[in-house]
């Protein structure tokens, strides 16, 4: 009986210093999805932040159940290319990430982002609660207050739709393909007009 006690009590503590973590990360992970074009180009400025655990590229926002990449280019869906950011809010707040997202989008053209047109490629915040609406409004009041263009932000806020996580050659794309990638990223202007647009503070 009293070895039985001791063996509960061990387990009890292992279970216990299991609760932070749950296959290897924090228990307490929220989601956060974004739009900015190319998703591509999305990742990597969350990828480098303490506290995101994966970024996923994908679709949203749109009518048609498991699009393909095809279909979405065509931009007969309704979806927007889109990433689903996984993060730890212990170590990075939700308001850190749409900084971070501001700075990594031109919000002041409609249906479009750099050199990709069409409303596949449409900015926009996809909040998830109403606590997601309230700071993404604020930070959009934010943005227009203190915005250094004079253009009107015109990226959308609206409540999140099925994220629909893209084909596996897309995702972590900038890794597998780094030189593929700057070659577009640099042809698609998407670092020259960032710089237009917020100067030198920017989140890469």
């Amino acid at each position: 009986m009293k070895q039985a006690l001791i063996l509960a009590l061990i387990v009890s503590v292992i279970m216990l210093s299991m609760t932070d973590v749950v296959n290897g990360e924090p228990q307490t992970t929220e989601k956060a999805i974004f739009a900015g074009g190319c998703f591509w180009c999305m990742e990597p400025p969350y990828d480098k932040l303490d506290g995101v655990i994966s970024t996923t590229s994908g679709y949203t926002g749109g009518h048609k159940k498991n699009p393909t990449y095809r279909e979405v280019s065509s931009g007969t869906t309704g979806h927007t290319e889109a990433i689903e950011v996984v993060y730890d809010p212990q170590k990075v707040s939700y308001t850190k990430l749409l900084e971070v997202f501001w700075r990594n989008i031109d919000p002041t053209t409609k249906n479009r982002q750099f050199c990709d047109h069409g409303s596949q490629y449409r900015s926009g915040i996809f909040y998830l609660n109403e606590e997601q609406k309230r700071l993404a409004e604020e930070s959009e009041a934010t943005i227009n207050r203190t915005k250094p263009f004079k253009e009107p932000v015109v990226t959308e806020i609206t409540a999140a739709r099925t994220f629909y996580p893209a084909e596996d050659y897309h995702q972590d794309y900038y890794r597998k393909n780094p030189i593929r990638y700057k070659y577009y990223r640099y042809n698609c202007g998407r670092d020259q007009r960032l710089k237009e647009l917020w100067g030198d503070n920017l989140h890469e």
